[in-house]
């Protein structure tokens, strides 16, 4: 069966769901909030799309697509260019070695996972900026981020459940 120009289009526009909302989550965490050090701590929105895209849509969300919207957001923030990237890159390799354990586990321990991805993320995104700094940044930013960013994780993966069933199944 063959299909016609608006199912390939819509099949199409289905497939860049995953993209598209991570892009937009990426955006939404660069929204400045008028807190004092807010910047320096906010969530890391798109960790938990491409975390949750790469346990439950690999196929939409590729190392390859994760460092785009990583290298993306490094040139939309001005920060050092390939640090998003190679992080992101870091968070899919490290779902995608777990994903059968992810896929089929409970809510809890899908969290508890991100929450150890997170701490390896704070501990990669200091480690990367102390060095392109020549100096020991303090990690408590980082730390901070990462609390933050598994914070807002249930409020995220409810959002991208809902896109996922709405957009991705059936």
């Amino acid at each position: 069966m063959t299909l016609t120009l608006w199912q390939r289009l819509d099949k199409t526009g289905r497939n860049l769901a995953p993209f598209a909302v991570t892009v937009m989550l990426a955006l939404a965490g660069m929204i400045p909030v008028p807190l004092p050090g807010y910047a320096s701590v906010a969530p890391f929105l798109t960790a938990i799309a491409v975390y949750y895209w790469a346990i439950h849509r690999p196929d939409l969300m590729g190392p390859g697509t994760a460092f785009l919207i990583g290298l993306l957001q490094d040139l939309l923030t001005g920060g050092p260019l390939g640090v998003n990237a190679l992080v992101l890159v870091l968070v899919h390799w490290a779902v995608s070695s777990q994903r059968r354990v992810l896929a089929s586990s409970t809510f809890a321990l899908m969290w508890f996972g991100f929450g150890l991805v997170m701490m390896g993320v704070a501990c990669i995104q200091w480690l990367a900026f102390s060095a392109l700094q020549a100096t020991v940044l303090p990690f408590r930013p980082a730390l901070f981020q990462a609390l933050l960013t598994m914070a807002f994780f249930p409020a995220i993966a409810w959002m991208l459940i809902r896109v996922h069933r709405a957009f991705l199944q059936g």
